[in-house]
């Protein structure tokens, strides 16, 4: 396997004075799609802010291209899609990405590559407040790829979106993983494990099992991810009381 894109070493987070990530150590490949599964509040959201650089870490270490995690230099290289939509409402497709286009020093035509990137011709003059769940999804990720980032962030990005357009942009993440990105992507939809290179299983903020789709089943013997995620549960709670 090539060096890690992203590597993480003993990470510790507490929000409000409680431990959230307890002494997480992973490291991400590079052009592959990383899933990060797991229950709501099992802390996949404080570890991907942790990896972009806007979480405040109790103790460890966060590095992405090389680099501690949220240097200027990783600013164009990094792209970071949130669970809410980043769009203003007020604006259209194309002049919402024009803006964030200027704002991070995107190259000329960058925002209308990014409407072919992430499928929107034809809604470009739609104004934000006019556009379904899926398609404000879709302009969100256009604004983190408009610097053509080498790694891709993405939290709960098909969230509250229909099987259709789940299928629609799992296809363009795996254009993107085709292209050399490098994607972390999380869910707590057990099904998309399957769309994934890798896996990385979570639960109360502490990494249960890391491999591939394939190889997790294997080390569980379970017919499917969500089975195999609660045998992994089942095991460590036993080891725990052992």
């Amino acid at each position: 396997m090539n060096e890690a894109v992203i590597s993480i070493r003993d990470l510790h987070v507490a929000r409000g004075g409680r431990p959230v990530l307890h002494g997480i150590t992973l490291e991400v490949p590079p052009g592959m799609i990383t899933g990060l599964l797991g229950p709501s509040g099992c802390g996949k959201t404080t570890l991907m802010r942790a990896v972009v650089g806007v979480q405040r870490i109790t103790s460890g270490e966060v590095r992405v291209l090389g680099q501690r995690a949220g240097s200027p230099a990783l600013r164009s290289r990094v792209g970071y899609v949130t669970q809410a939509p980043a769009v203003y409402e007020d604006l259209s497709v194309v002049e919402n990405l024009r803006y964030f286009a200027r704002v991070l020093g995107a190259p000329t035509g960058a925002a209308e590559a990014t409407i072919a990137t992430v499928g929107l011709e034809g809604a470009e003059r739609q104004l934000a407040r006019d556009l379904s769940g899926g398609q404000r999804a879709r302009v969100s990720l256009a604004t983190a790829l408009l610097n053509r980032p080498e790694v891709l962030v993405l939290d709960e990005p098909t969230v509250g979106l229909d099987p259709v357009l789940r299928e629609s942009l799992w296809a363009t993440f795996h254009r993107l993983a085709a292209g050399g990105a490098t994607l972390l992507v999380s869910s707590h939809v057990m099904d998309e494990a399957a769309r994934c290179d890798r896996l990385v299983l979570m639960r109360e903020g502490r990494i249960l099992a890391e491999d591939t789709p394939p190889g997790i089943l294997a080390s569980t013997g379970a017919p499917d991810i969500e089975r195999a995620f609660l045998a992994l549960v089942r095991s460590h709670a036993t080891e725990a009381a052992s």
